[in-house]
């Protein structure tokens, strides 16, 4: 023999076998007890937890915890299914494979601010204050807190649950701080200050799985109730929790993505924006249905078409809890009007060899029944696209934004030209850290309680608010180029800066309300920073301080010039956000 070589024909012989006495112990089944190559285990979620609370052991480590640790496996947030013989009395379940989790958001923020703010008719804070515009300075103080719990039946791990539960309850208390009277509140006897708070249900659904389309579990599923609806990719069109019926699904292994929906709109809360269930539902009405399909029209690009209709029929006149009309808001006849309008869209988000790319374009049309211009119906036909490109480079991502919405040339034909969304919340050249974006700027002189563009929105379209008000087509538009960069400094730490240039589209319907000859199309340049420093490099923990200057042009200035001087606007926001 050498080592390392067999010789032909020879076997080597076997060493002596190894005997094992375990009295007592239970004999293995024999092979004939498993045809196949697979045996069922009892509860497999909890044969390394069935050793705790031994510590000493390495591979235990990342089991034995906390059920309120949230970063490790734990039954109160779904990693495990709930026990039947342990259950708790208020889950009226039976039978296997039910998840139960919660989750908890504390969202703290904390934001100085100025901008234009009107004096009012009947009374100032400040002696001699009889400019259009006084003092500009505010703070808004909000802490909310949300809390969910989700029931689930099925192995969610790898295929749609069979049936959910959802609920989620948001409390907020806000305060905010203004130096001029009825600005907060219509009575020009109440304070310039104001504390509120106010509880709303953001989600109640039972989502029902209709069944699986194919062995990699393509399926078509049915849920109700209250829940979150977003029509883009960028929140452009609709972004809010709303109630409503929806029908969802996919094809070819996930490659198509299917969405048809039917919602009922309902009134929002004045101060904190949360649902109020407690008044009954807006007759707004809202259709949807989309079609994502994925590479296409190449690899690597997804490619989202959508039709919306919304049919408006809020003729009853509404004020919000601060007493300020909204509906209908207060500019030219100020009749109630209703409108039905209809959204075909085409989006793409993805990449292009080394390029990110995101964009949409929608085309509104429809009829406004009133247009306040001329107590006659009117035609809707306006137009908005958007796309941002960017590059990354090792750590630093370079952006290029432009948006468009055509506005309205001709405020007293019977063509309404300009654009309105829904429900509009972009994630769009800057978001929030945009003061245009962030802030709500008020189109005083024009329209009492009626804003040039919605808080936390980016189109032009002079309505009272997004959360209460109606969508607005005599409006005029919106131009933007931006060009900003985030900056990976540490994976806990990342710099993001924003520069936008900021134009009217056209401004024949702010000269017909403000009765003046020319305004300038120019609204001025929107300068923008964050930090955000994630401590743990997850999203559980995430504090962000940013800052945005609105240094106004020609169009922006005619519009607020004062006696005071002001010329340029600020917006700090710091946010908190905690989360289980």
């Amino acid at each position: 023999m050498i080592d390392g070589r067999r010789r032909p024909g020879y076997v080597e012989t076997l060493p002596p076998a190894v005997k094992q006495d375990n009295v007592g112990a239970v004999a293995a089944p024999p092979p004939e007890a498993f045809p196949i190559d697979q045996f069922p285990v009892p509860d497999r979620w909890r044969l390394v937890k069935a050793l705790c609370p031994d510590k000493n052991f390495v591979g235990l480590q990342a089991t034995c915890h906390s059920p309120f640790d949230p970063y490790h496996q734990n039954g109160l947030k779904g990693d495990r299914p709930v026990q039947i013989d342990k259950k708790p009395f208020f889950l009226p379940i039976t039978g296997d494979d039910w998840f139960f989790g919660l989750n908890g958001v504390s969202d703290t923020v904390v934001e100085p601010r100025s901008f234009p703010t009107p004096v009012a008719d009947q009374t100032s804070s400040y002696p001699g204050a009889i400019d259009t515009f006084g003092r500009q300075k505010s703070l808004v103080l909000a802490q909310t807190f949300i809390l969910g719990a989700g029931l689930t039946k099925g192995s969610t791990a790898y295929k749609p649950p069979d049936i959910e539960y959802r609920i989620a309850l948001a409390y907020q208390v806000n305060y905010v701080n203004v130096e001029e009277r009825r600005v907060l509140h219509v009575e020009s006897s109440r304070p310039s200050h104001r504390t509120d708070s106010f509880l709303g249900l953001q989600e109640l659904f039972v989502d029902k799985h209709l069944g699986n389309r194919s062995d990699r579990f393509d399926f078509d599923s049915l849920r109700i109730g209250i829940q979150p609806f977003n029509f883009d990719f960028r929140g452009f069109l609709f972004q809010d929790n709303q109630l409503g019926v929806r029908l969802f699904g996919n094809r070819d292994n996930n490659r198509y993505q299917y969405n048809v929906a039917l919602l009922w709109r309902l009134e929002k809360d004045t101060n904190s924006g949360l649902n109020d269930i407690t008044r009954r539902p807006r007759k707004d009405y809202v259709f949807h249905g989309n079609l994502f399909v994925q590479d296409f029209p190449i690899p690597g690009l997804t490619s989202l078409a959508s039709f919306t209709a919304n049919w408006n029929r809020d003729r009853r006149r509404v004020t919000d809890h601060n007493g300020f009309p909204t509906r209908p808001a207060l500019l030219g006849d100020q009749r109630p009007r209703d409108y039905d309008v209809y959204y075909v869209g085409y989006s793409l988000d993805g990449r292009v060899k080394r390029f990110n790319l995101s964009s949409s374009v929608y085309g509104a049309f429809g009829k406004d029944r009133n247009s306040f211009f001329t107590s006659r119906p009117a035609k809707i036909r306006s137009l908005f696209a958007a796309a941002e490109l960017s590059y990354d480079l090792d750590w630093i991502r370079i952006r290029g934004s432009g948006l468009y919405t055509s506005g309205d040339g001709d405020p007293k034909d019977n063509t309404e030209n300009g654009f309105s969304a829904i429900f509009e919340n972009p994630i769009f050249a800057g978001a929030d850290t945009s003061y245009w974006i962030r802030q709500a700027v008020p189109f005083a002189g024009g329209g009492v309680n009626v804003s040039i563009s919605p808080r936390n929105g980016i189109i032009n379209d002079l309505r009272t608010t997004k959360e209460e008000g109606q969508s607005n087509f005599n409006n005029p538009g919106t131009m933007l180029l931006g060009v900003g960069a985030d900056f990976d400094l540490a994976p806990q730490l990342r710099l993001s800066a924003n520069l936008n240039r900021l134009w009217f589209e056209n401004t024949a319907t702010l000269r017909e309300l403000r009765n003046e000859g020319s305004i300038p199309k120019s609204i001025g340049w929107d300068l923008s920073g964050a930090l955000i420093w994630r401590p743990s490099m997850i999203q559980n923990v995430v504090f962000r301080l940013s800052g945005a200057v609105l240094n106004p042009s020609k169009g922006f200035a005619d519009l607020f010039t004062n006696s005071r001087g002001d010329n340029r606007y600020y917006s700090v926001l710091f946010n908190a956000i905690l989360t289980y």
